[in-house]
């Protein structure tokens, strides 16, 4: 099922910064939940053909997560992050880090906000600070937008079902 939301993302030469804006066709407490339940999560984030699986969970204050996905061959990329502030179903401030760098340290401080819409829609906007700007773009150009577009096309395909 195709949707008529776009994902925007944001890129502004020089900075540290990029933002994601996308819209959804559901409630915001149901949009809310799908960023915060691992169950839900599982079956959308991360590009169609990887599949994705957590290993630790925490949506709270001071929890942590880290989850893993994988390609049809076996290969693995991991991902962690701590929660800083879970404000349902406003807000979720919490970082995130890919394991796969050479060093560590590259850690992005994302903030998502969820504001209701007219009509039982919502907007999501997710704003990701970057160490640098060397940070920001090496995301950008390792394919990022792929990924976010193809998980807000399952989202959207699983809000759906769920609103029929």
């Amino acid at each position: 099922m195709a949707s008529n939301n776009k994902t925007q993302i944001i890129v502004e030469p020089g900075k540290q910064e990029l933002f994601v804006i996308r819209e959804f066709d559901a409630p915001r407490d149901i949009v809310f939940k799908a960023f915060s339940d691992k169950d839900i999560l599982v079956q959308w984030v991360g590009p169609k053909e990887m599949g994705m699986r957590y290993e630790k969970f925490e949506p709270k204050e001071g929890g942590s997560y880290r989850f893993i996905n994988t390609l049809p061959d076996g290969t693995e990329f991991s991902f962690r992050g701590v929660c800083h502030e879970f404000t349902r179903p406003e807000r979720i401030i919490q970082t995130f880090e890919f394991e796969g760098m050479p060093e560590k340290g590259h850690v992005i401080l994302e903030t998502s906000r969820f504001e209701e819409l007219p009509g039982g829609r919502t907007k999501f906007t997710v704003q990701s600070v970057f160490q640098s700007v060397a940070d920001r773009d090496g995301m950008v150009a390792s394919g990022m937008e792929r990924g976010v577009v193809d998980s807000y096309e399952k989202l959207d395909e699983l809000l759906a079902k769920d609103a029929s």
